[in-house]
C-alpha cells in the first residue's frame, strides 16, 4: 500500500500567494520558472492520461509531473533512479558522513553570487579531503558531495554533505613522477581506529575546519580580484572576509561510518534529491498562516508570503550541479582498481517499479487501460 497523500500542498500556497510575493520582492527568471512548474505540477496544464477500468468502467485522470528538481512532488522517482545508477559504482566499504558549513558572514555574498560561492565551497571540501587522504593515508578517497542551502525552518544556510569512503586506493610508491601511473593498485588502505574511542576515525574536524576556512577565503579573494563579484566594493568585501576569518575553525561535522553500502545508498538518497520542505511537513495552511514541522516535535508558523519567500531563496542557479563526485568516484579507472581489491558485495537490486507491472482496479481487480490526455491551455497570468 502506498503512502497516504499529504493533506496540504505547497502548489496551493504558490497559486494563492505568488502575486503577493512578487509584489513584495524581485524574483529571478529561474525562481519564477520554479513557481510556475510547481503550480502546474500534476494538473491538466501539463497533460496526462485517463485510467479506465476494463471491468467496471471507472475513470480516473492522472496528470503529468513537472519534473522540476525543486518541486517537492517530483523527487521520489528521480531519487530512486539515481540510487539504482549509483548502486553499480559504490564501493563495498564503510562511508563517513561529513558536513562542511559556510559561516554566517558569507551568507550575503552567497545570496548575491551563489554560483561562485557554492563552487568555492564544493572545491574546498573535496580538495581538503583528497589532500588529507594523500598526506595522512597515502591513498585516494572516494567522495560524493551534495549541496543543501536550508535549515529545517527554511532559513538560508549553505552547507555541503559529503559521503567519503573509509579508506582509499594506495598511491604510487615510486617517487619518480615519470614512473607513476594512476595508482599503484597494490592495496586498499583502510582507516584506522582512534586510540581514545576505539572507533574508526577519518580526520580531525578542527584540522578540516581550518583547511576549509583557508581554501574558501583564498578562492573568494582570487575571484574578487578577477572581478567576479560585480557591484561589491572592496571595503564591503574585505569586511566579509575579515568577519569570516575571525573564526579560527569553521564548522565541520563528522558522523560514524556506515558499514554496508546498501545503507550508504539509502541514506545518501535522502539527501541527494531533498528539497527545502516536503508537503508531508505541512501541518496547517490557512489564508494568513502556514504551520510546518521543523526538527523533532518543533513547529514554525509563517505568513504564506513569508513562507514562499523563504522557500524561493533555495532555488539553485540554472545548470548548477548540486551533486558532484571526486577522487575514486570521479575516476572510472581508479574506481575499478579499488573495486578489484575489495571483497565482492551482495547485489543491490533496483526497486521494483509500479510501471513494470500491469495496473489493476482497486475496486474490481480488472486491468486498467490508459488513454492519453491532451494538455489544457496554461492559466492566464505572469507565468514564466
Amino acid at each position: 500500500m502506498g503512502h497516504p497523500r499529504p493533506r496540504y500542498d505547497i502548489a496551493d500556497i504558490v497559486r494563492a500567494h505568488r502575486a503577493g510575493l512578487e509584489a513584495r520582492q524581485f524574483l529571478s527568471r529561474g525562481q519564477k520558472r520554479v513557481l510556475t512548474a510547481i503550480s502546474r505540477c500534476r494538473t491538466a496544464a501539463l497533460g496526462g492520461h485517463l485510467e479506465v477500468c476494463t471491468g467496471c468502467g471507472r475513470e480516473h485522470p492522472v496528470y503529468n509531473s513537472c519534473r522540476n528538481r525543486h518541486c517537492p512532488k517530483c523527487q521520489a522517482a528521480a531519487q530512486q533512479k539515481w540510487i539504482d545508477a549509483r548502486s553499480e559504482r559504490i564501493l563495498n566499504v564503510p562511508h563517513f558522513h561529513l558536513v562542511f558549513t559556510l559561516p554566517s558572514e558569507l551568507k550575503p555574498l552567497a545570496q548575491r553570487h551563489p554560483t561562485e560561492v557554492y563552487n568555492a565551497l564544493f572545491r574546498a571540501a573535496s580538495e581538503l579531503l583528497l589532500e588529507l587522504g594523500r598526506t595522512r593515508m597515502k591513498a585516494t578517497l572516494g567522495l560524493t558531495l551534495v549541496l543543501h542551502t536550508w535549515t529545517r525552518d527554511l532559513r538560508f544556510h549553505p552547507h555541503v554533505h559529503v559521503l567519503a569512503t573509509a579508506g582509499g586506493l594506495s598511491l604510487p610508491l615510486d617517487p619518480d613522477p615519470r614512473m607513476r601511473g594512476p595508482g599503484d593498485g597494490t592495496r586498499f588502505v583502510h582507516v584506522r581506529r582512534s586510540r581514545r574511542s576505539g572507533k574508526h576515525f577519518l580526520f580531525d574536524v578542527k584540522v578540516m575546519g581550518r583547511l576549509l576556512r583557508g581554501k574558501v577565503l583564498d578562492a573568494l579573494r582570487r575571484l574578487h580580484r578577477k572581478g567576479a563579484f560585480s557591484g561589491l566594493g572592496g571595503p564591503a568585501f574585505n569586511g566579509m572576509m575579515a568577519g569570516a576569518a575571525r573564526h579560527k575553525c569553521w564548522v565541520v561535522y563528522a558522523k560514524a561510518p556506515f558499514r554496508r553500502s546498501q545503507y550508504v545508498l539509502s541514506y545518501l538518497g535522502r539527501y541527494t534529491h531533498r528539497v527545502g520542505i516536503a508537503n508531508s511537513r505541512l501541518l496547517d495552511v490557512g489564508p494568513g498562516h502556514v504551520t510546518f514541522r521543523t526538527k523533532g516535535k518543533g513547529t514554525s508558523t509563517l505568513h504564506p508570503v513569508d513562507f514562499l519567500g523563504r522557500f524561493i531563496q533555495h532555488v539553485l542557479p540554472n545548470g548548477f550541479h548540486k551533486i558532484r563526485h571526486a577522487g575514486l568516484y570521479a575516476a572510472p579507472m581508479l574506481l575499478e582498481q579499488a573495486r578489484a581489491l575489495l571483497p565482492t558485495r551482495p547485489e543491490i537490486k533496483a526497486a521494483e517499479r509500479s510501471n513494470d507491472k500491469p495496473t489493476r482496479c482497486p475496486h474490481c481487480g480488472a486491468l486498467i487501460q490508459r488513454i492519453r490526455l491532451a494538455r489544457a491551455p496554461p492559466p492566464e497570468g505572469p507565468c514564466v
